[in-house]
């Protein structure tokens, strides 16, 4: 299995923040585009990737496998009702790596069938970005699902500061992800290596 290439994973909202945060470091970054209208989104793919390709940073697209598939993005991001409609067989002959989002066991068993390379557990600590269906799952959970999954990585995701990152390494996780916590700070790029000198000490 594949291992991850960075232990933080930033989500981002914009084609900006893959130039300044891949500037700062980071390498593996996810881009998660809401309510655009194609032409846009598109033209915001595109230069997010441009973007990566300059920085070296390992592009994740959230949700639009068919437009990663055009654009030969590196990864997919889906979550649970993402793959009623995704077509995994496109996704894998076109080379693409995925992630997929898990909150309890029914859907962790429904993601390893579909041979991820990676699964996300989340919210570890409650988030107030997006209303969940689940509670603060905490980090014991981390360590309970990197039982489960052997060698897959592991990425934590939900309610995750700078202060909490290593706890969540400790516990299981190979990688993780937030938000607030980069793109929303008054030094956003300055989060990056405090991230990163964080989890890899």
């Amino acid at each position: 299995m594949t291992a991850l290439p960075q232990k933080i994973y930033p989500v981002v909202d914009s084609a900006t923040w893959v130039d300044r945060l891949g500037g700062a470091g980071a390498r593996f970054i996810q881009l998660r585009l809401k309510d655009m209208e194609e032409d846009a989104l598109r033209a915001e793919i595109r230069q997010g990737h441009a973007y990566a390709k300059q920085h070296g940073v390992c592009l994740v697209l959230n949700d639009y496998w068919q437009i990663a598939l055009d654009e030969g993005i590196d990864y997919i991001h889906l979550g649970q009702e993402d793959l009623d409609t995704a077509d995994l067989a496109a996704i894998r002959k076109g080379g693409i790596r995925l992630g997929i989002s898990t909150h309890c066991h029914e859907e962790l068993d429904r993601a390893l069938s579909c041979n991820p390379d990676y699964v996300a557990l989340g919210p570890i600590w409650e988030t107030k970005l997006k209303k969940m269906a689940f509670g603060p799952q905490g980090p014991l959970k981390l360590t309970e699902w990197r039982k489960l999954i052997g060698n897959l990585p592991l990425v934590a995701i939900g309610g995750i500061t700078l202060e909490r990152a290593w706890a969540c390494i400790e516990a299981g996780a190979d990688s993780v992800s937030a938000v607030s916590a980069f793109i929303r700070q008054p030094d956003p790029e300055g989060q990056v290596k405090a991230w990163l000198a964080a989890v890899e000490g």
